[in-house]
């Protein structure tokens, strides 16, 4: 067989994995059956020739005629418009016997799942514990199915933590060990259906793409929703609440299992997108948010439950409380603003810590795809060794502290000194290392350069240490 042949065959194949979708309705063939195949890759289904058909006859002009024209009358030439892959779904395949989506004896233990991500997230020892217990329970109930009348309930996690504390790597790390399509949403763009905005089935629709429009794939992935906290339920407004706790009420459904009619390739229902159905029940929703006025409710409660007398509790000895999130409860978070029937849909909820100076420095250098080792690694291809004292990550640390922003703050200050020196390096071959030390961090000073020979190779940061 020829290399064209060959090409060809492939293409085939490839169409075939996709479902037709009517060229009129945008209907793919699982809702509405075989379809009628006509000049220019255009599929047709029943119901629209149907309705064509009955369209001429009442016009004035009888189908039967229009059917029995001359090809050249019937030639239209309609221009040639390939509906794209984005929004065609691929075809269930066709399973000899019933068996569970998941093999139960392939869901890892808990207790591989927190190794793998301590391996890439630093710190957060009891939110990787909680995390991976809840993912390996969420999937034996997805890989058991219903195997006897106990239902065990949806895993949906609420995680709560300061910005820059982990809450989206955590997930995004967790989605890729476990090698399951996730859907990363952020709920300040939800609104209620109607209204400007993305309605709250678009994450779904998020999460098909990431499953490349495999139903069934998407039904077993991860959906993140991000800054959860800004859809918190108004405390004093007039008008109607359309991105608070309507967005709230909207998600209900979708958290606790249900079957949802979503876009494919489009983040929102129109005439010219198909719709298809997804069940959320074997989903897996984690929420996560920062909640900064959170703490504020909590040191209320505190002192609120503090005793008279000599053994009162100080007013003040929440203020400087690093682990004051720890202590939340659900009544604290109803007291934010969010909905009984929204917390009660996310039973698990936990907190992540603020990050230290000492956490700041292990997320620069321990972890696999530590950014100091992703600039090691750049630089080595020059051949030149890039090292980083011990001074200089105190002081990168400290920088980020400042500003506030948790781990998102290291990649700024080292974009921000390492480009003079990404830029001067490559001017001069004979250049073999080049020394971080504070001095370059607080701009006190430059860069120690050490040309080639004059050192031993030590090209891995673990040798720094």
């Amino acid at each position: 067989m020829s290399d064209n042949n060959k090409e060809i065959e492939i293409d085939k194949e490839k169409k075939d994995d996709y479902e037709d979708i009517c060229y009129i309705c945008r209907r793919p063939e699982s809702k509405v059956g075989k379809m009628i195949h006509i000049p220019n890759n255009i599929c047709i289904c029943a119901d629209c020739m149907q309705k064509t058909f009955d369209s001429l006859n009442t016009g004035g002009m009888p189908y039967i005629d229009f059917m029995n024209m001359p090809p050249n009358m019937m030639n239209f030439n309609p221009p040639p418009m390939d509906i794209p892959k984005s929004q065609k779904l691929k075809k269930k395949k066709v399973k000899e016997e019933k068996t569970p989506e998941l093999d139960i004896r392939n869901v890892p233990a808990p207790h591989i799942i927190k190794g793998q991500l301590d391996e890439y997230v630093i710190g957060q020892e009891y939110a990787k514990k909680v995390i991976s217990v809840a993912v390996y329970n969420h999937y034996k109930r997805v890989a058991t199915g219903t195997m006897d009348d106990i239902e065990i309930e949806k895993s949906n996690m609420l995680m709560i933590g300061p910005t820059g504390s982990g809450k989206t790597f955590l997930v995004k790390t967790l989605a890729r060990l476990l090698q399951v399509p996730l859907a990363i949403a952020d709920a300040t763009s939800l609104t209620e259906a109607g209204y400007i905005g993305d309605d709250v089935e678009s994450v779904l629709s998020k999460l098909l793409a990431s499953a490349d429009n495999d139903v069934e794939k998407a039904e077993r992935g991860i959906i993140f929703i991000d800054e959860i906290d800004k859809i918190a339920k108004k405390k004093s407004t007039t008008n109607r609440d359309v991105s608070g706790e309507s967005v709230q009420q909207g998600l209900l459904k979708l958290l606790e299992g249900a079957d949802v009619e979503v876009p494919v390739g489009a983040t929102s229902k129109n005439a010219m997108v198909p719709l298809t159905t997804i069940n959320t029940r074997n989903i897996l929703f984690i929420c996560g948010g920062a909640f900064p006025e959170l703490e504020k409710i909590i040191k209320a409660r505190l002192n609120k439950q503090a005793s008279i007398g000599f053994s009162a509790t100080l007013k003040d000895k929440y203020d400087n409380d690093p682990d004051i999130f720890s202590k939340v409860i659900v009544d604290d978070l109803r007291e934010f603003g969010m909905i009984p029937e929204f917390l009660g849909r996310l039973p698990i909820l936990f907190t992540l810590e603020g990050l230290t100076k000492e956490m700041l420095i292990q997320v620069l250098k321990e972890p696999k795809n530590a950014i100091l080792k992703q600039y090691q690694k750049l630089l080595a291809l020059d051949e030149v060794d890039l090292v980083f004292d011990n001074s200089a990550m105190e002081a990168i640390a400290e920088k980020a502290l400042e500003k506030k922003t948790g781990a998102r703050a290291l990649r700024a200050i080292i974009e921000e000194f390492m480009l003079d020196i990404m830029y001067e390096i490559p001017k001069d071959e004979n250049i073999g290392r080049v020394t971080i030390t504070r001095d370059y961090i607080e701009k006190k000073g430059a860069p120690l350069i050490e040309m080639r020979g004059s050192f031993t190779h030590t090209p891995l940061l673990e040798s720094q240490n």
